[in-house]
């Protein structure tokens, strides 16, 4: 046994050698770097310390300035203002629609043995027809024109899968998105820039029909709706912008440099934006094709395509229902409900540190401020009326947090009770976590055909878990 000297002369010696490697490592904390703004169309909103703090969730029928709106006709105008602060706030500026979407059926064939039909189609859009889209439509063999539901899903069977970057360092983790920034691409060196720079639209291998096991494994997700007589289009969301939170050298997002972003410099959109800016192109096909009924589109995705989801039908009234799946924070939840303090997960100061690339760069400030938020995620419903929304949730995921789907759905219908469709907005909790499951399909389809098919349906969609006994 040691001394109590020689004790005391070990401890002497480790707390040196502590305190000199404490002195060896750098004590400057990691600062954020800020991602270089972009002067919009927008302009210029008060930021988040020019704001007040307001706990409770902003009326949707109160004007900018005070006015009870009380009509349809006031409405019209308040849902102008609406748009106004969430493509500022929230989403970021998105550019208008490009007017000149033109699609090619590259292949078809039929699947499900004999009882659907797929076609690959290859639209094209944007300045100089040089953005392009691949999507897959499968409809019922006979009849039509069909109700269609539009959901990001992959890349379509036969098309080509595009090059991708890599996710950013941590991406997805918890970590601080803004904390480093490259190895992101060099401006011209991201997988588009040749694209852009021979002015054309690469089509390697479009002519290939997809594999039967392909194009039938695509269908069979779909065959919910097949059956009940709806068409199915899908989609990759990456290829309209690459999901990555890779910075560029200067600080820029990476995702800027692929898909849609070299078309428009001057727009600020996440990709949330980006994503269902996306889905309205595939919206202006879709209103040219003989075998799809425009009047009765449905929007979904899952989780992150969700919230995409949710932005999509909020600004695009060709939409006849919004049906996110699991969304939760930035898609239905409000933020004032969610969050450390507030219950649940993903809440508005997690969303901006992980995801700071999925939404407007303004959103960033009101980390730490959320009740001095100008909105809440329950403007987008509001603005969904009178069409139709539904959440579809999960009882078992912890971001399909109760108290905050419950906020977002009371604090917008008051909107639809104005507008006389009080059971056009809703939800359907199922008993799964993180996914989409039948029971998502069955819900959805259920709420189009008993609002917008004139179908009997005898379901009602306004119960939460706690409503159980």
């Amino acid at each position: 046994m040691k001394s109590p000297r020689s004790f005391l002369a070990c401890l002497a010696v480790l707390a040196g050698a502590v305190a000199a490697c404490q002195a060896a490592v750098p004590t400057t904390e990691l600062r954020e770097i800020p991602v270089p703004p972009i002067r919009t169309p927008l302009g210029t909103r008060p930021g988040v310390g020019a704001l007040p703090e307001h706990p409770a969730l902003p009326d949707p029928l109160v004007m900018n300035d005070g006015t009870r709106v009380t009509t349809p006709e006031l409405w019209a105008r308040r849902r102008q203002e609406i748009r106004q602060i969430l493509e500022y706030y929230a989403v970021g500026a998105m550019p208008p629609a490009p007017g000149n979407v033109k699609g090619r059926v590259v292949s078809a064939q039929t699947v499900l043995d004999g009882t659907a039909k797929y076609r690959l189609v290859h639209l094209t859009f944007g300045p100089d027809e040089k953005l392009f889209l691949d999507i897959g439509i499968f409809t019922p063999a006979s009849g039509g024109p069909f109700p269609a539901v539009i959901m990001p899903s992959g890349t379509p069977p036969g098309a080509t899968p595009l090059p991708r970057l890599p996710p950013g360092p941590g991406q997805g983790h918890g970590v601080d998105a803004l904390l480093t920034v490259g190895p992101g691409p060099a401006p011209g060196t991201s997988p588009d820039a040749a694209v852009n720079a021979a002015g054309g639209v690469p089509m390697p291998e479009k002519t290939r029909p997809a594999g039967p096991d392909e194009a039938d494994k695509a269908a069979a997700r779909a065959q919910p709706a097949l059956e009940r007589g709806y068409a199915y289009v899908m989609f990759n969301h990456n290829d309209c912008g690459e999901d990555t939170t890779l910075r560029n050298p200067d600080g820029s997002w990476a995702y800027r440099t692929t898909r849609f972003g070299p078309a428009y410099p001057e727009f600020d959109w996440g990709l949330l934006g980006v994503w269902a800016w996306g889905a309205s192109r595939i919206v202006d096909y879709l209103e040219t094709d003989p075998a799809i009924d425009g009047r009765c589109l449905i929007i979904s995705g899952v989780s992150r395509t969700g919230k995409a989801a949710l932005v999509a039908g909020a600004f695009d009234d060709r939409i006849a229902v919004t049906a996110p799946v699991v969304s939760g924070g930035g898609g239905v939840g409000a933020y004032r409900f969610s969050g450390e303090g507030r219950g649940g997960k993903e809440g508005l100061d997690v969303m901006v540190k992980k995801y700071p690339n999925w939404f407007s760069p303004h959103l960033r400030e009101f980390g730490g401020h959320t009740d001095r938020l100008p909105f809440d995620e329950h403007w987008f419903i509001a603005l969904l009326a009178p069409r139709g929304f539904l959440a579809l949730e999960g009882t078992t995921d912890p971001v399909s947090l109760e108290q905050a789907v419950h906020a977002s759905v009371a604090g917008a219908k008051p909107v639809y009770d104005l507008l006389g469709v009080p059971d056009r907005v809703g939800v359907n909790y199922a008993d799964h976590g993180h996914t989409l499951t039948a029971d998502d399909w069955k819900a959805v389809l259920d709420f189009t055909d008993q609002q917008f098919r004139d179908r009997q349906i005898d379901r009602r969609f306004d119960r939460f878990p706690s409503d159980r006994p």
